[in-house]
């Protein structure tokens, strides 16, 4: 037996086990429950033997055991009713007994918990015995309710717990993968880098050689990314309005002209603190999000306000647009409106922005069928 199966054997017989303690200890609650129950009966039994007693006593009958009966009786509510009448009560509150609406009330609760006992304290007279349950039956009743829950939210904290651990286990992978990528990546790349070096010594036009730098660049930019999945970035003070038009720029030069880019902004530098290859991925990502949004024809249009303390920037398209309700699960892992894709992009985007530069994503506005802007808020340098 391998060890998964051997570990999946284990977790089902833990899970059996603690089935079968959890059914034990609930029918034992409800043993003792009925065994309290009938104890109580047997005690309201006596009850009405003692009131048939004191009913029918003269001067000669010891009604001392009766009476004492009467007075140990300190938990269970009791009503006495003779031709729906009461004739007396005990454990029953004062504002009920002056009200007919509460009266009625309290003793259909009472019918509802326990049958009346019905006992002729004269010949062919009968009174009726309605007693509710005691302080400590009910809470006996209500203990498996509690247990529930309490088994309930100890089960869901293993659950959470069991969840976090295996999505840190899957993040270790999902990181080392990332760097074993970057570290495969560069094997070619860097050859790719020779070869440009010999192609500029032969006789061809450089601004072929220039373009294939630009994706050499471009490669080695990806790989840097991929390497700093996992670790902590640094941050560096940069020109905000420098690296995310670099970006821009670049995706504006590799996709179709169906697509009308466009940049509206200050000239001024604008620093922040960045690291410029994550800064470089969420642009990238918010440019494609919205291309693939408009399938490859609209416009895009790229907006950098700043006010005292923050830099927006805002990417909007002229694509199918989102709903009011998708606004925050647009953001989380795994959601996409594409038959293809892994729906990781705006995920990631979201970390990069919020867990590493410290700033805010959101989307700003959209209407279906007329284009959503995204908006990235970053703290500007403190001068």
């Amino acid at each position: 037996m391998s060890f998964s199966e051997r570990r999946n054997t284990t977790r089902w017989i833990i899970i059996f086990i603690s089935f079968l303690i959890i059914t034990l200890i609930l029918w034992n609650t409800y043993t003792f429950f009925q065994i309290f129950k009938n104890e109580e009966r047997l005690k309201m039994n006596l009850f009405a033997n003692a009131q048939i007693t004191i009913v029918n006593a003269n001067e000669n009958t010891d009604v001392e055991l009766p009476l004492q009966i009467f007075s140990n009786n300190t938990s269970i509510p009791v009503m006495l009713m003779m031709y729906d009448k009461v004739v007396s009560s005990k454990n029953v509150p004062d504002a009920v007994l002056n009200d007919k609406n509460k009266t009625k009330a309290f003793l259909n609760n009472l019918r509802n918990e326990n049958e009346p006992i019905i006992f002729e304290y004269a010949p062919g007279k009968y009174q009726k015995l309605y007693y509710g349950n005691s302080e400590l039956l009910n809470k006996l009743k209500y203990y498996p309710v509690a247990l529930l829950l309490i088994i309930f939210l100890f089960v869901a904290l293993i659950y959470n717990f069991y969840k976090s651990t295996k999505m840190a286990t899957q993040n270790k992978l999902w990181a080392g993968m990332a760097k074993e990528t970057a570290h495969q990546i560069g094997t070619p790349l860097f050859s790719l880098i020779g070869w440009v070096e010999i192609l500029k010594t032969e006789d061809i036009d450089p601004s072929i050689t220039i373009e294939i730098e630009k994706d050499i660049e471009r490669l080695q930019t990806i790989t840097d990314r991929f390497s700093k999945i996992g670790s902590v970035p640094a941050l560096e003070e940069h020109d905000i309005i420098a690296e995310t038009l670099n970006t821009y720029e670049y995706l504006q030069s590799r996709f179709s002209k169906q697509v009308a880019f466009s940049y509206q902004g200050p000239k001024e530098r604008i620093l922040v603190m960045i690291n410029p290859t994550l800064h470089s991925w969420t642009i990238e990502n918010l440019v494609k999000n919205a291309i693939d949004a408009m399938k490859g024809k609209g416009t895009l249009e790229l907006q950098i306000e700043q006010d005292l303390h923050h830099v927006k920037i805002n990417v909007k398209d002229s694509g199918t647009g989102i709903s009011k309700k998708q606004f925050k699960t647009i953001f989380e892992p795994g959601f996409t409106t594409k038959k293809r894709g892994w729906g990781l992009g705006l995920s990631l985007t979201k970390r990069i922005v919020e867990e590493y530069h410290n700033g805010k994503i959101k989307v700003l506005h959209s209407e279906i069928g007329k284009g959503t802007t995204f908006q990235i808020s970053l703290n500007k340098k403190v001068q």
